[in-house]
Parts: C-alpha cells; sequence; structure tokens
C-alpha cells in the first residue's frame, strides 16, 4: 500500500501544531505505537519549527511544505520552505548549534530528527530554501502488543 498526502501552511509558530497533528492522524492508519507517534510527533515539530524560526526568520508571509507518503509500514516525510537556507548545513546538524542563541534555541532539533528516524538527508541554498527529508520504519504490526 503506498499513500501519499500533502500539505502547506503559512510560516506561523501556531501551525507547528496543526502540522504535528496532521502527519500523525495520517500516520494513524498504520496503527502506530504510542512511541512511534510521539516520535513522529517531535520530528514534526522540529523540521516545522526550523523552517519557520531559520527559514522564515518568523516572516508570516512564509510557506511551509510538507509531503508524507507511507509505504510498507515506513513514512517518509519531506519538509521544505523556500527561505534563506542554511550557509553550513553541517555545521547546523551539530548538536548544541543554534543560529539564534537570542532565543534560547537549543539546538538539538537536526539532532532530535536523528535519533528518530532512519534516514535524514538536508540539502539548502542560500537565498532559495531548505528541503528535509526524513524516513521513519515502523515497527511489524506483530512485533509488540498493542
Amino acid at each position: 500500500m503506498r499513500n501519499k498526502m500533502e500539505l502547506s501552511f503559512s510560516a506561523l509558530s501556531e501551525n507547528e501544531a496543526f502540522a504535528r497533528i496532521t502527519v500523525s492522524a495520517f500516520l494513524a492508519q498504520l496503527d502506530p505505537t504510542m512511541d512511534e507517534l510521539t516520535e513522529v510527533k517531535t520530528v514534526v515539530s522540529e523540521a516545522v519549527t526550523n523552517a519557520i524560526i531559520h527559514g522564515y526568520e518568523n516572516n508570516p508571509e512564509g510557506q511551509v511544505h510538507i509531503s508524507a507518503t507511507i509505504s510498507d509500514r515506513a513514512l517518509s516525510l519531506i519538509v521544505r520552505d523556500e527561505g534563506v537556507g542554511i550557509h553550513d548545513i553541517e555545521e547546523a546538524r551539530q548538536p548544541l548549534y543554534t543560529s539564534k542563541p537570542e532565543l534560547e534555541r537549543s539546538g538539538m532539533g537536526f539532532t532530535i530528527m536523528e535519533n528518530f528516524c532512519q534516514e535524514i538527508h538536508v540539502s539548502s541554498e542560500p537565498l532559495i530554501g531548505t528541503t528535509v527529508y526524513l524516513k521513519k520504519q515502523l515497527a511489524p504490526t506483530n512485533a509488540v502488543c498493542r
């Protein structure tokens, strides 16, 4: 089974919860464990928050785009913005690195995504935007008690 969903919304912090809930509702058809659902919600929150805070620098005129695909008990996510881009992806992926220390950001977004997903790829071009690809493989349905 292959199923796809696409979503675009204004780059407003209050829409982060909307994105998290929408993707988790889409994933619910696979009957994920509570841990899997929590991990996906967290990953979506981190990716969307990065797009809003860093990509658009809190510019509500921007749009965040999410594409989610389910295939063979795996969720593939693409979170994309058309914001300022990341000048140094490797630096941005370092634990505790933040380009916004004045906002008391923890700098753990990419690290959290890496810990909860089997795959993560980041591509970015300054002044063009950033795309984050994430893949989360769910456990077989008979692997855990439900």
